[in-house]
């Protein structure tokens, strides 16, 4: 029991710490990023988190520029992410990140596949 008691106090501490963070990140020098985490857990954090709240969606994170601690946006002033949204945004929102290469650009509006062909995936002409 009291090694549970101490690493929930240890983990409230880590989370104290990020909250304080938070709190000093400015805006316009933070550095903001995204990734997949649990929705209910986005730190990875909790020991016990139930199945029935295990979810995964894409959390989003900031920090000042240097430092070593990234603070989820849900720990940030609502002002500060308000901020970060519209500085960052482009790069945050979905599919934004989701690939990192260009896709080339086509000079025509041609269509290539099975489809565009007129035909289905039988060969029968019946799209």
């Amino acid at each position: 029991m009291t090694k549970s008691v101490n690493k929930t106090a240890e983990v409230q501490q880590w989370l104290a710490i990020r909250k304080e963070a938070g709190l000093k990140i400015d805006p316009e020098t933070a550095e903001a990023t995204w990734t997949y985490a649990q929705t209910l857990d986005p730190y990875g954090v909790l020991p016990n988190l139930p199945e029935e709240c295990q979810q995964i969606g894409r959390e989003y994170f900031a920090r000042s520029p240097g430092s070593d601690v990234w603070v989820w946006f849900g720990d940030l002033p609502e002002a500060t992410q308000t901020a970060l949204w519209e500085k960052h945004g482009s790069k945050l929102a979905f599919p934004a990140g989701l690939f990192d290469f260009d896709i080339p650009k086509t000079d025509g509006c041609e269509q290539t596949g099975t489809m565009a062909s007129g035909h289905d995936e039988f060969g029968s002409g019946n799209t």
